[in-house]
This record gives structure tokens, C-alpha cells and sequence, in this order.
């Protein structure tokens, strides 16, 4: 991901064998990462059993809120693929219990479709 990308709000795929590690505390007993997405410092997280939004704060990054999804919570999703002129491909997640949507964009680099079968994978089950 370029820092260009990650300016402007593109998060890319990350390689989950470098991160199990760094997430392990986190994991519960038999849960392993499917997917994960870099958006400059913070993460979301696609395990088996739940979606984990990361988030960094501060300057130096050492504060850090871990936001649990149960793939049950959600609603609904949307993603719009990338066009001609608008580079970024969006997903929007819907939970219940909550008024706001949870927004992510993606560079064009990103399998969008991909994406959303993960996700359509465990909140279809």
C-alpha cells in the first residue's frame, strides 16, 4: 500500500502469517484469522467467528481500541467495485443495535469480490 492510498482512506490485504502472532492475545480458543485489511496504522480483522476492528490512537500509536463484531450482529453488507473514474472500491457493513454504518475503503488493487465472499461466507452460515 502506498502512503498516498492509505492518505486518502484505501486500506490493502496484509499477510495473516505475519500478524496471528501479534493478534493472538486477542484470538479466542480455535479462532484463527481469514483476512485482514492495513488502513495506515489501524486494522479489521476477518476471523472465523467474528470481524475485529483495530484501532490505533494517539501519536506514537501505543493506545488501541479492539472492536468486536459478532458475524451474527450484522444485518447486512453492501460493496460497490471500483469504476473508470472513481479508483476506490467500498464495502458498507450494517449492525444491529446500531445506527451507523461501518465504512471501508479499498484500492483498485483489492479483489473486492473476493472481500465480500469471505464475509457473505460467515454471515450467511
Amino acid at each position: 500500500m502506498g502512503l498516498l492510498d492509505g492518505l486518502l482512506g484505501n486500506a490493502s490485504e496484509v499477510n495473516i502469517t505475519k500478524i496471528q502472532d501479534d493478534y493472538a492475545q486477542i484470538l479466542a480458543a480455535n479462532e484463527t484469522i481469514e483476512k485482514a485489511y492495513r488502513l495506515i496504522r489501524d486494522m479489521f480483522i476477518f476471523t472465523d467467528k467474528r470481524l475485529i476492528l483495530v484501532d490505533k490512537q494517539g501519536i506514537t500509536g501505543s493506545k488501541t481500541e479492539y472492536h468486536s463484531i459478532p458475524y451474527k450482529s450484522i444485518t447486512h453488507f453492501s460493496i460497490e467495485t471500483a469504476g473508470s473514474f472513481d479508483l476506490d472500491a467500498e464495502l458498507k457493513i450494517w449492525v444491529s443495535g446500531s445506527q451507523e454504518v461501518i465504512e471501508k475503503k479499498f484500492n483498485k488493487s483489492l479483489n473486492i469480490y473476493q472481500l465480500q465472499s469471505v464475509l457473505a461466507q460467515y454471515v450467511l452460515r
